[in-house]
């Protein structure tokens, strides 16, 4: 072996030990700790937690210290909360990637879980001016599922519909936004057909009623079991997939929403007009590693190939503005929340069992009334 052999030779096995370390840093699970101890005379509260990542089993109801808001926030009680696949990949630090930047290494940093909401407004900071306490309210948060939180007053934070109870307005914000935002990143017009694929769960529910109520005509796929459901929210058209491929159809979609995944884009393409926009929200494998951010990588380089486009949506930022045109179409009764089971706190763990089983129909909601 000459030494130009020997460098290159050693080089490679320090690259491929320092990748191995790195797998083994970011998939290490650290042990459970402990709740820290409480100041004497702090107001307490119940919430979920968890301090490792794992199963739901590793969840737990704590007594921990009541949120105190600043100037410009808004303590509010939580009626209701919603479970969302974010809380699946918090609870779990998958994919590991994620950990680094946002979770945490070995064990998580916040403990809290839950990302919306609808409850009352229990105080507000002497700098807040659009709401009061009293006023029933929806939105997004960090660590919902929980007795009281603390939002911001410019946070994704609406009045919620009359039309609506707390916990049908706490299964709106991530799901409904995401939807919304997908098919506004598609420029849906009306007129334009749309395919919902996953039309059942908790983004599909929504995408499905959003479109309709955009003018589009609407083709929702999903299993057996769903097709009335998706046809009472407004489909035209309901697919069986287990009866029928629609990217083996001869229809051709301006718009698809790819909820559910289990088709390669090659297949999509068969489905979607020459110039038409594929959005996939999410991803259905939930790999440990770069499994989930594949379809971000490959979705650029099919678009290279005619003028089609595709992109991908993972959980999309809550705002103001997008719950604000959610309210106007829940309070007028354009679109309506599908709600499949309800849990108290206590049973936030089972909640999330049930969601990991892919089987939801519309969203899953932790009561605290």
């Amino acid at each position: 072996m000459t030494r130009r052999s020997r460098i290159l030779t050693t080089l490679l096995l320090v690259v491929v030990a320092a990748v191995g370390a790195l797998g083994i840093a970011l998939s290490h699970n650290s042990a459970c700790g402990t709740a820290p101890p409480l100041a004497g005379g702090v107001p307490t509260m119940k919430a979920a937690v968890y301090r490792c990542y794992g199963s739901p089993d590793v969840v737990r109801i704590e007594t921990v210290a009541k949120p105190v808001p600043r100037d410009h926030q808004l303590l509010i009680r939580v009626h209701a909360a919603s479970l969302n696949a974010l809380d699946w990949h918090l609870m779990r630090g998958e994919p590991y990637l994620i950990r680094p930047a946002m979770t945490g290494m070995g064990a998580p940093q916040d403990v809290s879980l839950g990302a919306d909401f609808a409850g009352t407004v229990e105080s507000v900071g002497k700098l807040v001016t659009r709401f009061k306490p009293g006023d029933e309210v929806f939105g997004g948060a960090s660590g919902t599922l929980a007795e009281y939180i603390v939002v911001g007053e410019g946070a994704a934070l609406a009045i919620k519909p009359a039309n609506l109870s707390f916990d049908q307005a706490a299964a709106v914000p991530v799901a409904a936004l995401t939807a919304l935002h997908a098919l506004r990143r598609a420029n849906l017009q009306p007129g334009q057909t749309v395919l919902v694929n996953g039309a059942a769960g908790g983004v599909g529910t929504f995408a499905v009623q959003i479109a309709r109520a955009m003018g589009a005509e609407v083709t929702a796929v999903t299993s057996t079991a769903n097709l009335d459901l998706v046809r009472s929210l407004g489909a035209h058209e309901a697919i069986d997939y287990t009866r029928q491929d629609f990217t083996r159809e001869a229809h051709r979609y301006d718009v698809i929403i790819d909820c559910g995944g289990g088709h390669s884009l090659t297949a999509v393409r068969r489905a979607l007009a020459p110039t038409g926009i594929y959005v996939s929200v999410g991803e259905a494998g939930m790999g440990k590693w770069i499994e989930p951010f594949l379809g971000f990588v490959t979705q650029p380089v099919v678009g290279l190939f005619g003028k089609q486009h595709y992109t991908g949506l993972l959980v999309n930022n809550l705002d103001a503005e997008g719950l604000a045109s959610m309210r106007e179409l829940l309070a007028s009764g354009q679109v309506r929340p599908v709600i499949d089971r309800r849990y108290p706190l206590e049973q936030t763990a089972t909640g999330l069992r049930y969601l990991e089983t892919g089987k939801v129909r519309g969203k899953l909601i932790v009561s605290l009334n």
